[in-house]
């Protein structure tokens, strides 16, 4: 059985709703900063929503990883960028999918090596559950349960869709 989703009406509620926090806690000039790959569509495509000043940065967290040492480094590793100072920032933290919370932190070491921010928000487009560590999004565009072994992934970035695969 396949699901559709409606990833632009997704992503209009999660403008919707970062927009709603920017304005109830005042943050002043947030950046928004996407996880290669995925994170990076969703970052660009809520930044166009937001209308957010410095263009959005992007992280590669393959070298943050917890799993680095039991699954080797991917073949292809992608730079860090961030062409803005994080210090005392306000930061939107994008990810596409939300599973066990071991890809954020990754992510929270990485920009934490960059500079120390005021505050992160986490905006991630689905979250499906199933939590190894303490991490909350603060806005999700949708949330899904998976049975165990199944797996959802984006692919993109024109047109971005979201894949469910069963387990066999």
């Amino acid at each position: 059985m396949s699901k559709s989703f409606d990833i632009p009406g997704m992503l209009d509620a999660m403008a919707a709703q970062l927009g709603a926090l920017i304005s109830k806690h005042q943050l002043d000039n947030p950046a928004m900063v996407g996880i290669h790959s995925g994170g990076v569509w969703i970052a660009e495509q809520l930044h166009k929503r937001l209308g957010l000043g410095d263009a959005p940065g992007s992280l590669d967290i393959s070298f943050y990883r917890d799993d680095f040492t039991r699954i080797g480094i991917n073949p292809i590793v992608h730079t860090s960028v961030l062409k803005f100072s994080i210090d005392d920032r306000h930061i939107i933290l994008v990810d596409d999918v939300l599973h066990t919370g071991r890809t954020i932190r990754a992510a929270l070491n990485e920009l934490f090596d960059y500079g120390r921010p005021a505050s992160i928000l986490l905006a991630v487009l689905i979250d499906r559950g199933g939590r190894e560590l303490p991490i909350e999004a603060n806005v999700s565009g949708q949330r899904i349960e998976l049975a165990d072994g199944d797996h959802i992934k984006l692919t993109g970035p024109d047109p971005l869709a979201l894949e469910i695969k069963h387990a066999r």
